[in-house]
């Protein structure tokens, strides 16, 4: 994929700002920098959950569409993510045909000081057929959650991602985009149940400060989904819920 040009000054959506480092493929970046302000849609009131506070949980957002306050960088990429509802809980259901395209979404009252962890619930559909994580060329994933900070307007985002690997080990610490993305194996191989839900809680400074070699805590800027399947030319699937940050 080509690097875009020079980048205008003119205040852009979420999702539009995309400033890969040339050879870098675009699906990678996560496209929600503070920095140079964002055009979404206002967030919900945060809702309190035991030691955490709600992001986002879809209850807004009307079955079979994108979600509300969402943004993709491509428009196709609003075919990929839709929101689904099983027994009265809404999620995002995506599913990729050949296509890469993240969806993210803008976290302005989201202090990782007093909440470093993110938790949200997800399940893998379908895996895209030959992936492998560690491969350039195979580098799909069914499932995978980002949180972005702001970096340089030239190379992009920096970001902690989070995948549900078919192959690569659980545990596994990989890194892509010349170093800006640090990415963690959570899970690895099929679901127990293919329709049960997996909860999951990340210490996302914690995984920042160490993936990067920082002491200081950043400042979040937002978080993005990414179901794909364009360097495998197949299909990926997977279902997101229940986004929260949470003190412990």
């Amino acid at each position: 994929m080509v690097a875009p040009g020079p980048v205008a000054c003119r205040r852009r959506p979420l999702a539009r700002r995309l400033l890969p480092a040339e050879g870098v493929p675009a699906r990678v970046l996560v496209l929600f920098l503070v920095a140079v302000g964002l055009a979404v849609a206002p967030a919900a009131p945060p809702v309190a959950q035991d030691d955490c506070i709600g992001l986002h949980d879809f209850s807004g957002s009307k079955v079979g569409e994108f979600p509300a306050g969402w943004e993709v960088r491509e428009e196709e990429g609003k075919r990929v993510y839709r929101v689904g509802e099983e027994a009265g809980r809404r999620f995002l259901a995506a599913v990729a045909r050949g296509l890469g395209v993240q969806g993210a979404r803008e976290t302005p009252t989201w202090d990782l000081e007093t909440h470093p962890v993110l938790a949200w619930s997800w399940r893998p559909r379908e895996f895209p057929r030959g992936a492998d994580e560690r491969v350039a060329a195979a580098n799909d994933s069914a499932l995978a959650v980002y949180m972005g900070v702001p970096h340089s307007r030239i190379r992009g985002p920096r970001a902690v991602k989070y995948i549900w690997s078919e192959k690569v080990p659980a545990g596994t610490r990989l890194s892509s985009n010349q170093g800006l993305t640090q990415v963690r194996v959570l899970r690895s191989g099929p679901p127990a149940s293919n329709d049960a839900w997996v909860d999951e809680r990340v210490n996302v400074r914690d995984d920042w400060k160490a993936g990067f070699k920082e002491s200081r805590t950043p400042r979040a800027a937002g978080i993005a989904v990414l179901t794909d399947a364009d360097d495998t030319k197949s299909t990926a699937a997977g279902d997101y819920a229940n986004f929260r940050v949470c003190r412990s």
